[in-house]
């Protein structure tokens, strides 16, 4: 499975959002994503396995309990594809970071 394959999901790219805020017991993740979504602590089980697969997460066991982490690694594969559209939108992102200084030196005088 590609980067995109796995991003493709959206329950999937909801807990990449959670790991990338910090590592996870299992048990924070799947609470979240059943009350964001409501599918079943197997459905959870099912999409950390995915990640855990495709190297977009890493599992510790503490005991009892898996301590999930994000692995950002496999996303240098998603940067490398949209670094040849960057040349559309980064002149614009200047443009308007340029503009918002005008805007505060003229807030500022």
């Amino acid at each position: 499975m590609n980067a995109f394959d796995v991003l493709g999901d959206p329950v999937r790219r909801r807990i990449l959002v959670l790991l990338a805020e910090s590592e996870r017991r299992s048990g924070d993740i799947v609470e979240v994503i059943q009350h964001e979504f409501g599918i079943t602590q197997a459905a959870v089980s099912q999409h950390l396995r995915v990640l855990r697969d495709n190297g977009f997460a890493r599992v510790k066991v503490d005991e009892q309990r898996r301590i999930y982490s994000l692995d950002a690694q496999p996303l240098q594969e998603v940067d490398d594809w949209l670094h040849r559209f960057r040349s559309f939108w980064e002149p614009k992102l200047s443009a308007l970071e340029t503009e918002i200084a005008r805007g505060k030196k003229k807030r500022q005088n």
